[in-house]
């Protein structure tokens, strides 16, 4: 009986599931996400919440206890200063899992595991009369004044075309100054 037993055994030993673990943990915190089994990755969501936790206090302490699982000085660098920082005033559930069907194989279930990018950048409200004058802008750039732009454009460039055409000449005007020179 495995009565408030926590965790999951997976068919593994011990020292096998805690490397297993501790090399997907690295890899979610290096890449963002994932892909794995269910059962793996709702484990290891429990083992990356912990990670962010330390990751949140910032203290040299908790920096040696990060780098003493993740043994990786970069990724403990990138925790401590990329994603945990975000996440600061956020109280859990930094993971966020996906279900992804089934294994083509032997039919496991898969999943894809990902950090939850925590952003609390606030959206700056308008005055009505800003968002007035942008829908003026769009309103009169499709219509009358528009068309009217595009059209002496049209002519600048026909012009500029004829100005370079002037200084080559056309197959017609040849024809012409060579029947003029004939005649």
């Amino acid at each position: 009986m495995r009565h408030r037993v926590a965790g999951r055994k997976l068919s593994r030993h011990t020292q096998h599931r805690e490397l297993m673990f501790r090399n997907m943990l690295v890899s979610l915190l290096q890449h963002g996400r994932i892909k794995t089994t269910l059962a793996k990755g709702k484990e290891l969501r429990s083992w990356a919440d912990k990670m962010i936790t330390l990751g949140k206090k910032g203290t040299l302490h908790t920096r040696r206890q990060a780098f003493s699982l993740l043994r990786d000085e970069g990724i403990v660098k990138k925790l401590f200063e990329e994603i945990a920082p975000p996440l600061k005033d956020r109280e859990g559930g930094y993971t966020r899992i996906y279900k992804m069907g089934w294994r083509p194989g032997d039919g496991a279930p898969l999943s894809l595991i990902e950090l939850v990018s925590f952003s609390s950048t606030e959206k700056k409200k308008k005055s009505p009369v800003k968002k007035a004058k942008e829908v003026i802008e769009k309103v009169t750039s499709k219509g009358e004044g528009k068309k009217g732009k595009e059209k002496d454009k049209g002519k600048k460039e026909r012009k500029e075309k004829k100005e370079k055409k002037g200084d080559k000449e056309t197959p017609k005007e040849k024809k012409g100054k060579e029947k003029g020179k004939k005649e």
